[in-house]
């Protein structure tokens, strides 16, 4: 019985390290003959292209940032607010710089429509909001329409008036988007507004809407 290794090095293929993928074939000549080995050497190829097509993917989920793992250090999580991308809108905002599309979690939304805060009373505990920030561009089919451009950052406020009883019962937090590294990053004392590094980055600001429990966002009519 003669033993058939082939080595397939895909080193260059990956960064991260360098991966061998080893197949033995067991071949008896006395009973295979020309065809048998080529579909041997076919079938080893086939394992050869999937091993490396699943390392490669294996890679590049390792490499991408999970940003659910990204904090505020001595404030919010990102984590907090897992699934904010498929909250219901609220309502959306924008000025020269920015546009952006304020959303709420059930909590939130269920408030809303039981008239808070604009009936005085104070939101739950459990309420959050998200907004997310672009650069406005224009739409490529209407000029006149303006759509969203360029990921900003994503601001977050949660209610918990035991836990942020210093800050009007709300946490805040920003995470800064780099387009470049396809991350987010916390807030700094170099942004706009100011971001601490607690989770009372938005307290000053959301002081002007205190008789509305801290919060500027009305819930568009639909």
């Amino acid at each position: 019985m003669e033993r058939v290794t082939y080595t397939k090095d895909i080193s260059a293929l990956l960064w991260t390290g360098t991966y061998k993928t080893v197949v033995e074939i067991n071949r008896k000549d006395t009973k295979l003959g020309t065809g048998g080995t080529a579909m041997n050497r076919k079938s080893m190829l086939k394992i050869v292209i999937t091993t490396v097509w699943l390392a490669v993917l294996g890679v590049l989920a390792i490499s991408a940032q999970d940003k659910y793992n990204v904090k505020v250090p001595g404030g919010l999580a990102f984590s907090e607010f897992r699934g904010y991308e498929g909250w219901q809108a609220i309502s959306i905002s924008r000025n020269e710089k920015v546009v952006a599309m304020i959303l709420g979690n059930p909590a939130m939304i269920d408030a809303y429509q039981a008239g808070i805060p604009g009936n005085g009373k104070p939101v739950p505990d459990g309420a959050k909001m998200a907004k997310i920030h672009w650069r406005p561009k224009p739409n490529q089919f209407f000029p006149d329409a303006t759509v969203p451009g360029d990921l900003v950052n994503v601001d977050f406020m949660v209610k918990d008036s035991k836990r942020f009883a210093d800050s009007g019962g709300w946490g805040y937090a920003v995470f800064d988007y780099n387009a470049a590294t396809d991350s987010f990053t916390p807030g700094t004392t170099a942004g706009t507004p100011p971001q601490g590094n607690d989770a009372k980055c938005g307290f000053a600001c959301h002081t002007a809407a205190k008789a509305r429990d801290y919060v500027f966002t009305e819930y568009g009519k639909r």
